[in-house]
């Protein structure tokens, strides 16, 4: 994996570190792409880590008097869904951040993170293309410099970045009352999936008719694709059932659609057609936002306020340096670990092996623990990131000798099958009480999305939830 792990509280600390390190040193934020990235190869030759993940005041949405909106480096794909300003005046990015993962990679996975990778299925690129954003990047030696999204890219997993450049903000100009958008996904399942074909849509109004028409398509092609024939087609035009067919026609005809291991370009060029005529027709009947919840569920809790936890300085973890963390309450020293994930952490070194490693890739939620607060995949956090950090994993969920509620509602309702992922599952249900002590079924659901049964035991398992949910309230009451 890594050789050397720093854990900074400015961004002057990371710049520094990178101009020394060069292309050996990589940047941390959420890590859920890049560490199953160095597990696989597709980053080679780093050997240091730079983590920012708890500078302050990266994770900010803000609206400024140029009405432009904003987005920190750690702005994360939660940050974007909870956003009431993204929601209003931008809500192609808001639909797709809630497109992607699931709540515990949601938490963790930014929207810098995203754009960086540089996969074309990646969700939130194509709605900030639409968009029209500008990136912001730092470096010591060229100080910074703004580069626009759709010249970021120069092919898949490459962009114009140098090694020793940071992101450190994502502007683009916030929609306009005459401006509507949306984005449309099509994965092989509702969450965790990654898109087998994507498109972000806005469009100008000028009364009943399109003034302007931007269609951005991912995952069709080793780049974004703009559908510059479709919109130009709808310019003028009102969005009747037979623009729509032509108009989603002519995106099909820009797709340029790839064979891959998750689909044939035939299907993908045929999907293309579907989605943007979905997206355009939710557009005209004015239903786009149907899809997007009006409470969604987070998996923060009650005491995350959406602000990274700072730290009182900043730390160097080479080999056998300390990581000193909580872990269920108690204080715990490690050496030697800081190579190792946070799941490889718990279990090996605090001997907690109630978390549980189901595919080591972020899938599945049988690792899922609380990080400072929030409902994360300990499999894809690196382990010095728990340095001066609180985390709760299921052995702490009892108390005082009584089982959560979450853990009684498992017993009565027998939702225990083979076992293996039950300790994911109360995490999930845990923090989703702790959210909102008297969920819906479709909030349960929600709150369940990056957690997988493979006994496939899911209507004892949301049995339970609503079990645990009447435990507790008040004197175990019903539901209202």
């Amino acid at each position: 994996m890594w050789q050397d792990y720093y854990c900074v509280n400015t961004i002057e600390e990371a710049l520094q570190i990178l101009a020394g390190r060069g292309e050996k040193a990589r940047i941390v934020a959420g890590a859920t792409d890049l560490i199953l990235e160095l597990e696989r190869g597709v980053r080679k030759g780093v050997e240091t880590l730079v983590d920012i993940s708890r500078v302050p005041h990266l994770d900010r949405i803000v609206l400024d008097e140029d009405d432009m909106i904003h987005l920190g480096p750690l702005v994360t794909h939660n940050h974007c869904v909870a956003s009431k300003l993204l929601v209003e005046r931008a809500f192609p990015l808001a639909q797709a951040a809630w497109e992607v993962g699931a709540p515990q990679i949601r938490n963790r996975g930014t929207v810098a993170g995203n754009l960086i990778t540089a996969s074309p299925a990646n969700d939130t690129i194509p709605p900030l293309m639409a968009l029209s954003a500008r990136l912001r990047l730092r470096s010591l030696q060229l100080g910074e410099r703004v580069v626009p999204l759709e010249d970021f890219y120069t092919g898949v997993r490459r962009t114009v970045m140098r090694p020793d450049e940071i992101l450190v903000d994502i502007s683009f100009p916030a929609l306009k009352t005459y401006q509507r958008g949306t984005f449309v996904k099509l994965g092989l399942r509702q969450a965790q999936a990654i898109s087998l074909v994507n498109a972000a849509i806005l469009l100008t109004w000028d009364d009943k008719r399109v003034k302007r028409a931007v269609i951005t398509l991912g995952a069709v092609a080793p780049t974004i694709i703009h559908a510059a024939e479709a919109e130009h087609f709808l310019a003028g035009r009102e969005l009747d059932e037979a623009t729509i067919e032509q108009a989603s026609r002519l995106a099909r005809q820009a797709a340029r659609s790839i064979d891959d291991v998750r689909s044939s370009a035939d299907y993908r060029d045929e999907m293309v057609r579907v989605c943007v005529a979905r997206g355009l027709r939710a557009l005209a009947q004015r239903q786009e936002r149907q899809t997007f919840p009006s409470n969604p569920v987070l998996l923060w809790g009650q005491d995350y306020l959406g602000e990274a936890p700072q730290i009182p300085a900043s730390s160097h973890h080479p080999l056998q340096s300390p990581i000193i963390t909580h872990i269920n309450g108690q204080r715990y020293t490690f050496t030697g670990a800081h190579h190792k994930t946070l799941l490889r952490l718990l279990r090996e070194d605090a001997g907690l092996t109630g978390t549980k490693e189901g595919c080591a890739e972020g899938e599945c939620g049988a690792c899922t623990v609380f990080l400072d607060g929030v409902a994360v995949m300990s499999c894809l956090v690196p382990a010095p990131r728990s340095h001066q950090a609180q985390i709760v994993t299921v052995e702490g969920l009892a108390a005082g000798g009584q089982l959560h509620p979450v853990q009684q509602g498992f017993i009565d309702a027998g939702a225990v099958q083979c076992g293996y992922c039950t300790p994911g599952f109360l995490m999930s249900a845990a923090k989703l009480l702790e959210e909102r002590p008297n969920p819906t079924r479709s909030e349960i659901q929600q709150a369940i999305s990056g957690n997988l049964c493979r006994c496939t035991g899911y209507y004892t398992i949301v049995s339970a939830i609503e079990r645990a949910a009447q435990l507790a309230l008040p004197q175990g009451g019903p539901h209202e």
